[in-house]
């Protein structure tokens, strides 16, 4: 799938929906802590991982944008440090000026004024005025994967990013994924339009019928039942 047709079948869809997508499909779901969180709200993003381990220095971003192609996302891994900020307003707007659709930090950013003016959608556990507060040694490996919380980030993933924080899945698996979050999607439009109308959920996944089988079988659940009744709203 190209990364237009990415973007536009994300403008329709929210990282949870497709995180049920990942269930159904049995991927793992790896989401970014929920402390990662966007610095413009309502920001959304999508592309392909363009990871970087940052030691001190804005060195290793700079080379990632000599590697990076128009609609990428770079995802640095600071390790989630809360004592310093590793992106700053000159990183965003350079990501920008090199095609990037965003950034996503394990960690802190600064210049969060300017950033916001930027426009570019940032992603970040939160913010401190200093910048880095020393050099290290920067790993071989730098730019080949990132650490998101508990989970490593390579140039095979997708990153997708909303309100509800951000998401990375395998990129060969993205139509399969989207696929399954638009039926996903719509089964949920579906009941909620008919809870306004007057239907209850309860009603719609016949839950007094779930009631009465689980009575008779207690290791029957919920998620059982509901693809029973084709009204599967959990997985």
């Amino acid at each position: 799938m190209k990364d237009d047709e990415l973007r536009r079948r994300l403008a329709g869809l929210t990282t949870a929906h497709l995180a049920d997508a990942c269930i159904r499909a049995r991927v793992p779901v790896r989401c970014a802590p929920a402390s990662v969180r966007a610095v413009l709200p309502h920001s959304q993003l999508c592309g392909r991982a363009v990871p970087a381990r940052h030691a001190g220095s804005v060195d290793v971003f700079l080379e990632a944008f000599e590697h990076a192609t128009s609609g990428d996302v770079l995802v640095v891994d600071n390790g989630g440090r809360t004592d310093e900020s590793c992106v700053g307003d000159l990183v965003v707007l350079e990501a920008r000026a090199a095609g990037l659709t965003g950034v996503v930090i394990w960690g802190l950013h600064r210049d969060t004024a300017d950033i916001r003016a930027i426009g570019l959608p940032v992603f970040s556990t939160g913010t401190i005025p200093t910048g880095p507060l020393s050099l290290r040694t920067r790993s071989a490996d730098a730019l080949d994967s990132a650490i998101m919380g508990e989970w490593r980030v390579s140039r095979a993933d997708l990153v997708l990013g909303d309100d509800d924080g951000v998401l990375f899945v395998p990129a060969v698996r993205a139509d399969e994924l989207f696929d399954l979050a638009e039926t996903i999607r719509d089964t949920e439009r579906r009941q909620a339009e008919r809870i306004r109308s007057g239907v209850t959920l309860r009603t719609q996944v016949r839950f007094d019928a779930y009631l009465d089988a689980r009575n008779r079988d207690p290791d029957l659940t919920f998620r059982d039942h509901l693809r029973s009744v084709g009204g599967a709203i959990e997985e």
